[in-house]
């Protein structure tokens, strides 16, 4: 289950920083690299610093294992991809921001959107990456 973030009760108990820890199973269909699966949930350490304006800004690092076959030569891969992730969340989204609302923040979109930036174009095995194809 991912978390929410509860602004409005931070907010009442002046706490304006905090941290969460979480660790989802993420969809699969995420992956566009023929062959290739989530070889381990996907954990979240993420920072959040709400502001006066009510914005929130959510910053950590996204980590999971990808596990399948080599997009070069076919033979068995691993990667394990770590992804610095960052998103600003506003009452009233503008542009790039994520939307909350009722004071709380549903982080789903969020993580989504880091796990599919932070995939790569292809997994490749130890030779061909040593070989420069990456």
């Amino acid at each position: 289950m991912i978390p929410r973030i509860d602004v409005k009760t931070a907010i009442a108990k002046k706490n304006f920083v905090g941290e969460t820890d979480i660790s989802f199973d993420a969809d699969g269909a995420l992956i566009d690299i023929p062959y290739v699966e989530f070889a381990s949930p996907v954990r979240a350490a993420l920072r959040y610093e709400i502001f006066a304006d009510d914005k929130v800004e959510v910053t950590g690092e996204i980590s999971f294992l990808l596990k399948g076959l080599c997009s070069r030569c076919l033979a068995e891969a691993e990667r394990e991809i770590v992804y610095s992730a960052e998103g600003l969340f506003a009452p009233q989204p503008k542009d790039e921001e994520y939307g909350y609302s009722n004071g709380f923040i549903d982080l789903r979109e969020f993580l989504r959107d880091s796990v599919l930036f932070a995939l790569p174009a292809r997994l490749l095995c130890a030779s061909c990456a040593e070989d420069g194809s990456e």
